[in-house]
């Protein structure tokens, strides 16, 4: 888990990491996460003057973020967590918003990452899954039940593999950085290598790496023009562990998906500038648009 202390103005004041307890079970989990929310306001309370005015959450799954309620988190054994109520109480009372992970990064890069100043973008990471946030004037569109953005769904290979949602040919089962690292550990036969390891052997021109990649490629590019034909954003932003490979993935799939285009117009295609710290920063950036509701309200 990561978490800090933000600013009015989104700075990160200061920041943490923990380990969640998952290994503990689910209720330990959210024990964790309880204790490690009055640490930091404890920080803030020592070493900046006071604590935290408000707490913003980000989570994975499925999240029912207007009553504050964590619905769905597989691979946190969740099953509708309170935990709005269960943080406020811990802290004494102060207003929390909760939000999902995927969205809360995607706030944090478009209001201060790599689509500042974009009034619509798509924000994309490439990691264990992929998922998307649909960002508008400087806010997330979360959908009628909370699902918006869920690209990693989209079919681009309908006699693709099995994915997890009981489709088949996801594009999250071809292009994320865990079906890269499958498909490179099966062709290079070593059962260690990933998706890193691939990057690598890509640039240094290994022909096997290569089909590899540009089969992952393929299939992001073909999954990203689906977005961009329904959601026609400004900014494309490419996060996440495959994203870490630089122009080593961002020459081919600029290229590809331009292959593809035929009216849509082309986004500018970007890496995320945030890093880790955007799930952070962009909870930070809940809590204090929590506080301005209060207030205008």
């Amino acid at each position: 888990m990561k978490a800090a202390l933000v600013g009015a103005d989104g700075a990160l004041l200061h920041e943490a990491r923990r380990a969640t307890g998952r290994d503990r079970g689910a209720e330990a989990v959210v024990e964790t996460i309880l204790g490690f929310a009055a640490d930091l306001y404890a920080y803030g309370e020592k070493h900046l003057g006071e604590g935290a005015v408000a707490a913003g959450v980000a989570v994975p799954g499925i999240v029912d973020a207007e009553h504050g309620i964590a619905v769905y988190a597989a691979n946190l054994g969740w099953r509708d967590v309170p935990l709005r109520r269960l943080i406020g109480d811990r802290l004494g009372g102060i207003p929390v918003a909760l939000g999902h992970d995927v969205r809360t990064g995607g706030l944090a890069e478009g209001r201060i990452g790599a689509g500042r100043g974009a009034d619509r973008f798509l924000f994309v990471p490439l990691g264990t899954g992929i998922a998307g946030a649909i960002g508008i004037a400087g806010t997330i569109e979360a959908g009628a039940h909370g699902c918006a953005g869920e690209i990693g769904h989209i079919v681009v290979r309908p006699d693709g593999p099995e994915c997890g949602c009981g489709q088949r040919g996801c594009l999250e089962t071809l292009a994320s950085a865990a079906a890269v690292s499958r498909a490179w550990a099966a062709a290079s036969g070593d059962p260690d290598a990933d998706a890193a390891d691939c990057a690598e052997a890509v640039a240094s021109g290994d022909p096997v790496a290569l089909r590899v990649w540009q089969d992952a490629v393929e299939a992001l590019a073909a999954g990203l023009v689906t977005a961009l034909t329904l959601l026609d954003p400004r900014t494309l932003i490419i996060g996440g562990g495959l994203a870490e490979a630089g122009e080593t993935l961002f020459t081919p799939l600029r290229a590809a998906v331009e292959e593809r285009v035929t009216f849509q117009k082309l986004p500018h295609i970007v890496p995320a500038a945030l890093g880790d710290t955007a799930g952070c920063l962009g909870a930070g950036l809940l809590a204090w648009d929590l506080l301005s509701t209060e207030v205008s309200a």
